[in-house]
């Protein structure tokens, strides 16, 4: 009999010794998954650290090549006189090849066209294209957009002028639909390779350069260059400022941030200020309505292709929005342009 008792008091001893280790093996695992889970946003941007940001070189090449992809080329002569061309979405480009002029002088020969449209704002965001308009004090503001265009004519690679204008005539289809209250407006690109447009108050012949005619606008430019169909956005309520701090590395060199406003489809705002000391892009014009559903977007060149970020926002009164890096996705322009050109 004792011995059987002995045998039965180490085998319950070995069995609350096994209980206590399992249960602190359990705790030491537990308690390894927590610490290791607890911020996922910075493992994701730890996995990427080897990856490093782009050059400014190099966020610049993915905009020219996507503003490459928007270009197109017509050539004609000279001796043709006045020519009608037809772009790819249906505008019509109508000019006299005998008023192209090089410094003054005029030119005989072969020319060659450049052209670039841009309706939707996947394609304004590629490219770089946003519609942001000048106000009379200088600030800048949205601008809803009847379409964006870039006409250059050239001969052997030198940039040509023109003495006596050319004429587009844009379907209204192409952006919604006529608006009675559009007018005409210049692109000039800044230092920084910003757009920013220009209301034209007057021309020559008195009519601000456009006018509506049934399903078209026509536009009458004096000149080539970066011309645009626009509107001001207008949105009753209080306004207030917007800062967006991008991930560790990436500034306003090697990276942008975008403002879309849900339903406003041909329509792009840009943060176009930057502080280096917070590493803060900023819209500090005070033109955001609070209480707007929008969109934020933030993009960059991951080798060769886009890493973009895009977060739904409700604007409440000086807000400071966030991207981390493991938030970001790459992908192709393709791609990006479709995501964007969905969001509503």
């Amino acid at each position: 009999m004792k011995t059987i008792k002995n045998i039965h008091i180490r085998t319950s001893t070995k069995r609350i010794l096994s209980k206590k280790l399992f249960s602190l093996f359990a705790l030491l695992l537990i308690t390894s998954i927590l610490a290791t889970s607890c911020n996922p946003k910075d493992d994701a941007d730890d996995s990427l650290l080897n990856e490093g940001p782009p050059t400014a070189q190099e966020f610049k090449n993915i905009r020219d090549i996507a503003l490459d992809n928007h270009t197109q080329l017509f050539s004609f002569n000279t001796d043709d006189g006045y020519i009608s061309l037809t772009s790819e979405n249906g505008v019509q480009i109508n000019l006299n090849a005998n008023c192209l002029t090089d410094n003054g002088n005029p030119v005989s020969g072969d020319i060659t066209l450049e052209y670039v449209e841009i309706f939707e704002k996947g394609s304004m965001l590629t490219t770089n294209k946003p519609t942001m308009g000048k106000l009379p004090n200088g600030d800048k503001a949205l601008i809803i957009t009847g379409g964006e265009f870039f006409i250059e004519a050239t001969q052997n690679g030198t940039v040509l002028d023109t003495n006596c204008g050319l004429q587009l005539m844009i379907p209204t289809s192409l952006t919604g639909g006529a608006d009675p209250d559009m007018s005409l407006w210049t692109g000039e690109i800044d230092a920084d390779g910003n757009l920013l447009w220009d209301e034209i108050e007057d021309n020559t012949n008195g009519d601000g350069g456009l006018f509506l005619e049934g399903e078209n606008y026509y536009g009458i430019l004096e000149g080539f260059g970066w011309t645009n169909v626009d509107k001001f956005y207008n949105d009753p309520r209080p306004k207030t400022t917007l800062q967006v701090q991008p991930p560790a590395g990436y500034d306003n060199q090697n990276s942008a941030v975008y403002l879309s406003y849900d339903g406003e489809l041909p329509a792009l705002a840009q943060l176009d200020t930057y502080d280096d000391t917070l590493n803060l892009f900023s819209e500090h014009y005070g033109q955001i309505p609070i209480g707007l559903e929008c969109h934020v977007i933030f993009i960059s060149e991951s080798d060769g292709e886009w890493r973009y970020s895009i977060k739904p926002v409700t604007i409440v009164a000086n807000e400071i929005i966030t991207f981390y890096l493991g938030e970001t996705t790459v992908g192709t322009e393709a791609s990006l342009t479709a995501l964007i050109n969905d969001l509503p």
